[in-house]
């Protein structure tokens, strides 16, 4: 009886996704976990740990696990790999000279056995700064097309405004049940 009930349950429950949402510190993760939650800016700190949030779209339930990107942290980033469906990663288009750093984690992240099965959206955040670089620069710097193993996107987004945003969740949403 249990099991039945499961499987009626995933088929007109909702079903929560788990997200994960890494990049480096300062690249604008919390802002965006923030700007999907409220849909407006909320002033951060460091994260240091954590912060976890369900986010809802079109009936899809995501719970967004936001994890901070400082150097002692990342080492810690694979206690959250079981069982997460997408990979957010967040770059900061302005940092150039950090971005070999962002790359060698997207590859040893994709290398993870927990995370063989996820989908990977990148997002390009601060595009309304003087001088950033695009998301087809990042892209081919990360050498995003050498990915064959995984389903990504590059978004190109501004955490402050909510632009691209939704084009990336959007993307997510589309992804369910296709792998």
């Amino acid at each position: 009886m249990g099991l039945l009930f499961a499987k009626l349950w995933s088929l007109f429950g909702s079903q929560e996704h788990k997200v994960i949402i890494v990049g480096l510190d300062n690249a604008g993760k919390t802002t965006i976990l923030y700007q999907f939650l409220m849909n407006e800016v909320v002033h951060t700190s460091p994260t240091i740990g954590s912060n976890v949030e369900e986010i809802v779209v079109k009936n899809t339930h995501f719970l967004m696990w936001d994890i901070g990107g400082q150097e002692s942290l990342r080492s810690s980033w694979n206690t959250y790999y079981s069982n997460t469906e997408f990979i957010i990663l967040v770059v900061d288009s302005i940092d150039r000279e950090r971005l070999s750093i962002t790359k060698e984690e997207l590859y040893r992240m994709l290398a993870h056995e927990d995370l063989r099965k996820a989908a990977v959206l990148i997002f390009a955040n601060k595009q309304d700064m003087k001088g950033c670089m695009t998301a087809a620069e990042i892209s081919t710097y990360l050498t995003l097309s050498s990915i064959k193993d995984h389903p990504w996107h590059i978004q190109s987004c501004c955490a402050l405004t909510g632009e691209g945003l939704c084009q990336g969740l959007e993307w997510m949403t589309s992804r369910i049940g296709v792998r």
